[in-house]
């Protein structure tokens, strides 16, 4: 059995459990740091005080018939006084000459540890409860005129226990609190921080293709935010490019399909409307052939345009001599340019690496572009020149030209000029030839003036400019 994937946390979530957490080590930490050095400064001060107490009893000792000043003094305790300090002195033999009243029943002389003679270096207290009290316990040894005596003294500490827990509680309280304040203070911080991320997702929920050209206009943004909303509007500005011309591609592939079913379906109408003779038929399935031939043409060449736009199409580059290249198509339009006395040479040369087919296909397209929009008895010249690690390849015709405010889009797809132009061909002609460039990392440029002619220039890129790009 499988187990379900459990969901990644989200990013607010993410940020409450860290902050919150951060928060409530730096309290832990602070308040266990405090409650430290409250404690033990409150300990060593009774440390002290127990110490001081030690040696005053040791100091009435010395003085003359110590004994019974101490005995005296701890018997004259006020009645119902509480007891902090409890003092007992014990002789050589063990016995009790000295000790506040009622202390063996809380405290008796066996529980004690003794400490050296030297008042400096007493034990650390001995902690010893009794019933619901705590006590701190020490003895030394004093002399007295060449008597050795055991002086035990305990102190009441059950009020530092209490505070230490009372005080305790309410660290633990205040730490609560603080876990709480910490989370509810993320959990705001967190929506601020995160409403312009909100703000965003609903902009990008009303993104529709209708609405393609709306901006997230990065400048209104936090700075983390504004390389995402300017990666957006750049995003949207691609879609928005791309729909467009989808939706133009689309128009124009329908129209141009629809010429040529529409010339076959009228055609074959007519023919079947009433008996014809042999030669009849003959003519319309020679005309349908060759509005099938076209439609063949425009398929092909659409495929190839998809397979590139893909990167599915591969380039298979090797070195050959453009000359040669371009001379063997020439002369394959030869017979056609003759019929019109249109002139064609070509000048220059240089060695190239590309893929062979793909080139000759570039050209071939180029020189029957010419060709078809070149005037009888006009020229055409192809120019091959190595310019650094590049070769560009230049078709030149004296045509009718081509207005400035076309030539940014010849290389579109289904573009044509105008009415004189769409008379012939189909559009994909051009945009072929930029794809095969742009296959091999080149350009196509194109310079054109109305009634002197039009110049298409491809560029290809060397074979030390391949090996070097990524």
């Amino acid at each position: 059995m499988f187990s379900k994937r459990s969901e990644p946390r989200s990013i607010a979530t993410r940020l409450v459990f860290l902050f919150t957490l951060c928060a409530a080590l730096l309290l832990t930490c602070s308040l266990g740091v405090f409650y430290w050095i409250v404690v033990r400064h409150a300990f060593e001060e009774d440390n002290a005080v127990l110490a001081d107490k030690v040696a005053a009893v040791r100091t009435e000792l010395r003085q003359p018939d110590g004994v019974s000043v101490v005995d005296r003094d701890l018997k004259n305790r006020r009645s119902g006084e509480p007891a902090v300090y409890w003092v007992r002195l014990l002789d050589s033999d063990g016995n009790a000459v000295a000790e506040t009243p009622g202390m063996n029943e809380l405290l008796p002389a066996n529980v004690f540890v003794l400490s050296p003679e030297s008042t400096s270096s007493l034990r650390p207290p001995k902690d010893f409860r009794a019933g619901k009290k705590l006590f701190s316990l020490v003895a030394t040894t004093e002399s007295i005129e060449g008597r050795p005596f055991v002086v035990q003294v305990a102190q009441d500490r059950s009020a530092d226990e209490r505070f230490r827990r009372e005080f305790g509680a309410l660290l633990a309280l205040v730490l609560a609190l603080g876990f709480i304040a910490s989370a509810l203070v993320a959990i705001t911080v967190t929506r601020r921080g995160l409403s312009p991320l909100a703000k965003m997702r609903r902009m990008f929920e009303r993104v529709q293709p209708a609405h393609l050209s709306e901006r997230v206009e990065p400048a209104s943004w936090p700075i983390e935010l504004r390389p995402l909303a300017a990666s957006f509007d750049a995003m949207l500005a691609r879609l928005e490019d791309s729909f467009n011309r989808l939706s133009q591609f689309s128009a124009d592939l329908a129209h141009e399909l629809r010429t040529p079913v529409g010339n076959m379906l009228g055609e074959a109408q007519v023919a079947l409307a009433r008996e014809r003779k042999p030669d009849e038929y003959r003519n319309v399935i020679e005309s349908t052939a060759a509005e099938c031939e076209r439609l063949s043409g425009i398929i092909d060449n659409l495929l190839f345009l998809a397979r590139a736009d893909s990167a599915e199409e591969q380039v298979n580059r090797s070195m050959f001599n453009g000359r040669a290249a371009v001379e063997k198509i020439v002369s394959f339009y030869q017979a056609f340019a003759e019929d019109r006395h249109i002139q064609t040479s070509c000048s220059g040369d240089a060695d190239i690496f590309a893929d062979p087919v793909l080139f000759n296909r570039a050209i071939g397209n180029l020189l029957d572009n010419a060709l078809r929009f070149t005037p009888d008895r006009g020229r055409i010249h192809i120019k091959i020149g190595a310019l650094g690690h590049e070769v560009q390849i230049s078709v030149t015709d004296n045509g009718p030209g081509i207005a400035a405010e076309h030539l940014a889009r010849v290389f579109d797809r289904f573009y044509r000029v105008d009415s004189s132009r769409s008379s012939e061909g189909t559009g994909l002609g051009l945009a072929l030839v930029k794809s095969i460039v742009d296959l091999h990392g080149g350009s196509a440029a194109i310079e054109s003036q109305p009634s002197n002619g039009t110049t298409v220039t491809l560029t290809f890129p060397g074979n030390s400019a391949v090996a070097a790009a990524p």
